[in-house]
């Protein structure tokens, strides 16, 4: 089959390895955009996968969510959360004994295996403990990204999971995302040609930037790791994932420019809540973003009685990082960051985070011999050099209303995670130990590269 009937007779599965279907359009001014749906459909496991939670904030919700939709799948059994909040609500949420809710990681191992799984959503520098410690015990793995914060640590999980036969999924998420999936499939076959360069971009978004990686859990690299590894990691990983070859050297570059104490505004005030003389017009303002805007509150674990909310955010807000003025934190973490890669055979590949744009979600560009690919994670364009034809593609996701981040791709790397897990076979994974540490190892080249301002050898 040539190019061409390739790309006219190939079709599209929700979820599978497929290239979507290419409509013909006969020119730019006449092309149309053409639609492909997708949907979960679960595998049939024999039973339930057992699991534990370590970590029962934000993503460990996100993933341990899918046992709600599809019981026949997953089975809750335990969790160890520190907040106290935190524990009594998943608890309730997932229907867990009190013997099996533990307040600590460690506790959970001081009990003999009771699961078939772990699920490892705590904060960065506490992923690479409790993974080890699972491992040894003989428990399976989803690790939440990054692996950890050192290359070695990183190195010592891989080796060890081989050691035992475990299966560790990393959470790269944007592989399992239907757009990245289809981008993925069109490069494989052939569409754009012999693959030449990748130009892809994060837009952090400014107030995601000044909740996480300012005021957030993520501030200091020093004490969790660096911004290329805690947000991007999933970004060089994709990009890894895209060309499917090794990355040679890498060249970054990147500063913190703006959130720090000479950019602070004159009668700005330590906190937002100390009466700044700029707080009602400062894009940053703790008040405007949780408490006017109501964004990012879920780190506050607010309690049921929504009239407290206000009051118990401004507590907050009086109390914690969160509240603190962004100029005049201890942070230390870029906020614009670019690299440049050479992979194997001479391709190229540019990727640029930057956290001050209005909007989020990925943008990527691939340039081929015979073809070029735009997209935005939510719909993508693909030219044919040869003929001028031109494919407009819109990715819907159909979740009946589950909460699915990441383009799609938080539940299906749940999916795909059980389902390697009941028939214990790693290759049924996308993204197992060994190639997220390949990533990872992207990641620490860059870091390198930009505090040493060199060129960095794989």
């Amino acid at each position: 089959m040539n190019r061409r009937e390739l790309l006219k007779n190939l079709g599209f599965a929700a979820g599978a390895t497929m290239l979507p279907n290419i409509l013909k359009a006969s020119s730019l001014e006449k092309a149309n955009w053409t639609t492909s749906k997708h949907s979960i459909k679960p595998f049939n496991l024999k039973k339930p996968v057992s699991v534990i939670m370590i970590g029962a904030g934000n993503r460990g919700n996100t993933y341990s969510d899918y046992r709600l939709h599809f019981p026949d799948q997953m089975d809750i059994v335990g969790v160890a959360e520190p907040v106290k909040e935190r524990n009594s609500r998943y608890a309730k949420r997932h229907d867990i004994s009190d013997e099996n809710r533990f307040e600590t990681w460690e506790q959970v191992f001081e009990r003999p295996k009771f699961a078939d799984a772990v699920i490892i959503a705590t904060p960065d520098q506490l992923h690479y403990a409790p993974c080890m410690k699972a491992l040894e015990m003989g428990y399976d793995v989803l690790l939440e990204k990054p692996i950890a914060p050192t290359l070695q640590e990183c190195l010592d999980i891989q080796k060890l999971a081989n050691e035992k036969g475990r299966i560790v999924a990393v959470c790269h998420v944007l592989r399992y995302a239907p757009y990245f999936i289809e981008l993925k499939e069109m490069i494989a076959k052939g569409a754009v040609g012999e693959l030449v360069s990748v130009d892809h971009f994060e837009p952090i978004e400014r107030v995601h930037m000044s909740h996480s990686y300012v005021r957030g859990n993520w501030h200091n690299s020093k004490t969790s790791t660096p911004i290329i590894m805690a947000k991007s990691c999933h970004d060089m990983d994709i990009m890894r994932w895209l060309i499917d070859e090794p990355c040679e050297s890498i060249a970054a570059y990147g500063d913190l420019k703006w959130f720090k104490e000479k950019n602070a505004p004159e009668g700005s005030t330590k906190r937002c809540t100390d009466g700044c003389a700029v707080e009602a017009t400062c894009p940053y303002s703790a008040k405007r973003i949780y408490m006017r805007e109501g964004q990012h509150t879920y780190v506050f674990d607010l309690p049921k009685d929504k009239s407290k909310h206000q009051d118990y955010i401004l507590e907050k807000l009086k109390t914690t990082d969160y509240g603190r003025c962004v100029y005049r934190m201890d942070n230390d973490q870029p906020d614009h960051y670019v690299t440049s890669m050479r992979f194997k055979t001479g391709i190229t590949a540019n990727f640029s985070m930057e956290a001050f744009t209005s909007y989020h979600g990925r943008r990527t560009r691939i340039m081929g011999s015979m073809g070029d690919i735009v997209g935005d994670m939510e719909t993508y364009t693909y030219t044919d050099f040869q003929t001028g034809e031109i494919l407009k593609r819109k990715v819907e996701r159909d979740r009946g209303g589950i909460y699915d981040a990441h383009g799609g791709g938080d539940l299906l790397l749940v999916r795909d995670w059980l389902n390697a897990v009941s028939n214990q076979d790693v290759s049924l994974l996308t993204s197992n130990i060994d190639v997220s540490v390949e990533s990872h190892v992207m990641c620490f080249k860059a870091e390198d590269s930009r505090l040493c301002r060199k060129m960095v050898d794989f």
